[in-house]
């Protein structure tokens, strides 16, 4: 783009680089954790593995939507850090390059990265979060096809047990077999069989079982004796167990858009509790976009350290306040649904707070002779750790002298 110099594209380059690597590697290690998870819940709910990447899948939105805000932080941080370290941020500041020019591409990142993350919490992440309970909803209840557990019992409804010794080809093949089916009419009738395999048929509530080589046992209280039939094939038709439907959308946190929130929390037919609800779910996910604005202002109040110091600081200390703001803006959003603040001064409260903090950093490291909005913390931790290498000397001259 021509209005993008080359000292903007090069900003854009030391910004994307970490800012991408920090999405990536923060969206990893909450799907890894998340996924030992998932597969743990599909083995004992005896569902197939792929339900597990379609699981995952649907949680990458709210994923990202936690991920973009760090990532957009760390990204302009660790670029400005490196312009301090060597030296070239002096250099552009001589020649009358301001921070408010070095920030323009870092804006422009922002303004961008805050409208897909607007995408996200408004819009995408309640559909992918719908998606992602009524997948659970649906393994749980066998609407997935569940598969059958080896070597145990497992009850279609409360007319049929069944028990499989072992499967082949991912269920395609079945050994081992025994069945105990009864009906109304006291009709009791057990087989056990070889080897089998499933069917479809045309209705999807009943399923075909085709047994080999096995034995069935028709038992009634009128019989004098059971009726015994060896078989080399037998089809068994196996009623499938009725799914009650999934709830609909709405019925739990995350799961509404934007405009819908504005309708319920505008809605006087609608309790006051989940107008209180709606409306602090609203404020917590604006609040939390319009955040992402102000984060190259303090991403650049905590890059550059002091003169002639590599500490890093800065970049510690940006993780803490990011992830101390998204804990009181969720605090924020639990007391505003509660009822006890107005959803407005519970969020946009600390907000104000927080922007308060940011342009007073901003301001003292731009146009203060000097500033350092961290330096009593990074005279602290500067005498802290020459403190620590002084009594780790001495340490080590006793041991010295002692032996």
């Amino acid at each position: 783009m021509k209005f993008l110099t080359a000292t903007d594209r090069y900003i854009a380059r030391l910004v994307l680089v970490p800012l991408v690597f920090t999405l990536l590697i923060a969206a990893m290690l909450l799907l890894l954790d998340k996924m030992r998870r998932l597969f743990d819940f599909v083995a004992a709910e005896g569902g197939p593995v792929s339900v597990v990447w379609r699981m995952l899948a649907n949680l990458i939105p709210e994923y990202l939507s936690l991920g973009i805000p760090i990532g957009l932080l760390l990204g302009v941080l660790l670029a400005f850090r490196k312009l301090s370290l060597s030296s070239e941020l002096d250099v552009f500041r001589a020649v009358g390059l301001g921070y408010g020019r070095l920030l323009r591409v870092p804006f422009i990142i922002a303004i961008i990265l805050a409208g897909v993350n607007l995408a996200l919490v408004g819009w995408i992440q309640p559909e992918s979060r719908y998606a992602y309970e009524r997948l659970g909803f649906e393994l749980r209840s066998g609407a997935l096809g569940a598969s059958i557990k080896v070597g145990e019992f497992t009850s279609f409804g409360d007319d049929m047990t069944m028990r499989i010794e072992s499967s082949r080809d991912e269920g395609r093949s079945l050994s081992g077999i025994f069945v105990r089916a009864s009906n109304k009419n006291e009709d009791v009738i057990t087989v056990t069989a070889s080897e089998g395999q499933f069917l479809a048929t045309d209705d999807p509530d009943t399923i075909i079982l085709r047994l080999q080589d096995g034995r069935l046992v028709h038992d009634n209280k009128s019989y004098v004796s059971p009726r015994i039939l060896n078989f080399s094939s037998h089809d068994l038709p196996i009623d499938l167990p009725k799914i009650e439907a999934f709830r609909d959308r709405g019925g739990k946190d995350r799961e509404y858009t934007l405009p819908e929130l504005v309708r319920i929390g505008t809605d006087a037919n609608i309790s006051q509790d989940e107008r209180n609800s709606s409306r602090a779910s609203f404020h917590f996910r604006i609040v939390e976009v319009v955040m992402m604005l102000l984060m190259p202002l303090l991403a650049v109040a905590l890059a550059i350290p002091p003169k002639r110091s590599t500490s890093a600081l800065g970049v510690f200390l940006s993780i803490i306040i990011i992830v101390t703001y998204h804990k009181i803006n969720q605090y924020g959003e639990d007391v505003g649904a509660l009822g006890y603040i107005d959803p407005i001064i519970a969020l946009w409260g600390p907000f104000i707070l927080f922007s308060g903090m940011i342009l007073w950093m901003f301001y003292t490291v731009s146009y203060v002779p000097g500033g350092q909005p961290i330096g009593a913390l990074e005279r602290f931790f500067a005498k802290s750790g020459s403190f620590l290498k002084g009594m780790m000397s001495i340490g080590r001259k006793r041991q010295i002298h002692n032996s």
